[in-house]
């Protein structure tokens, strides 16, 4: 039985919340066009007769201006840490070199697999070139491409990582899919309504937290808070007649009930708390 921990890494964007989910064939990883939408490392555990590998979604690497971006960073650095097999994921649209430098500063001490995503979008010589380029790299054991968005050959790409994973027992028995609790993808699916429906900078000050999760007999009945900067976030996010909290609340609520399979009464508030991504104390209560 081969067992271990394949931590995906990669610059914002690269994709690699639509691999995790891809992968999982589940919704685990929220995403958004947007960067920095993955603030907290999220194992998806896939378990056969063969093997056990544990895919981790981490961050994209930024250089962190608030507690929050170290906290985020600190995830990675933690992937980083207990990594059997490090997946370093390219955009194959993007600036190779500068992918390069991120990962030849990861100092990684474990082999690593570049798996160059959206194939689809570039012509069959680019993809030759990309392939050769980080075949060159001392830290590249082999390189896989995939298409994470129009579908991916999971088996192949299991396989890929198999060769490189130690023989051991399981780290988690039974079905389970992944570590986290169910209210810690509740927060997260509000959050990526935010992310799709709010405007500019909206997202990037705001935390989920979960206050209330009762299962009735008929329905799961969840509180939620939503935490911003200032009085004026608070505002856009109420909207007119509390137009946008409605429909953030909705577009929310149908995909918990995806995710949890029971019918939901959702309460959303929001609530200010200035400069609450410098503060350690409320960083800690919303969970980072």
């Amino acid at each position: 039985m081969k067992s271990g921990f394949v931590n995906i890494f990669g610059r914002p964007n690269a994709g690699k919340s639509t691999l995790l989910n891809a992968l999982m064939g589940e919704k685990l990883a929220i995403v958004s066009p947007k960067v920095q939408t993955t603030r907290h490392r999220i194992k998806g555990i896939i378990t056969e007769k063969e093997y056990q590998v544990i895919f981790s979604d981490t961050p994209g690497i930024i250089e962190p201006k608030y507690k929050l971006h170290e906290k985020m960073m600190q995830a990675v650095k933690g992937a980083l840490e207990d990594a059997d097999v490090a997946m370093l994921l390219v955009d194959v649209k993007e600036k190779w070199e500068e992918c390069d430098a991120i990962f030849t500063a990861l100092r990684l001490k474990v082999p690593a697999v570049v798996v160059l995503n959206k194939i689809d979008l570039v012509s069959e010589s680019t993809i030759k070139e990309a392939v050769d380029y980080f075949s060159s790299k001392p830290y590249c054991k082999k390189v896989i491409t995939i298409s994470a968005l129009s579908g991916i050959n999971k088996k192949k790409l299991i396989n890929g990582f198999l060769e490189f994973l130690p023989e051991g027992e399981p780290f988690y028995e039974g079905d389970d899919i992944s570590d986290l609790n169910t209210r810690f993808f509740v927060s997260e699916l509000i959050r990526e309504k935010i992310y799709e429906l709010a405007q500019d900078e909206i997202p990037y000050h705001t935390a989920v937290l979960v206050r209330e999760y009762q299962e009735k007999t008929t329905l799961v009945k969840i509180v939620a808070d939503i935490i911003v900067h200032r009085e004026t976030q608070k505002a856009i996010l109420i909207g007119d007649k509390g137009s946008m909290i409605k429909r953030i609340g909705t577009e929310a609520r149908k995909d918990i009930e995806a995710f949890i399979q029971q019918k939901v009464f959702l309460e959303l508030f929001v609530k200010v708390k200035p400069k609450w991504r410098e503060n350690e104390m409320q960083l800690r209560e919303y969970g980072y």
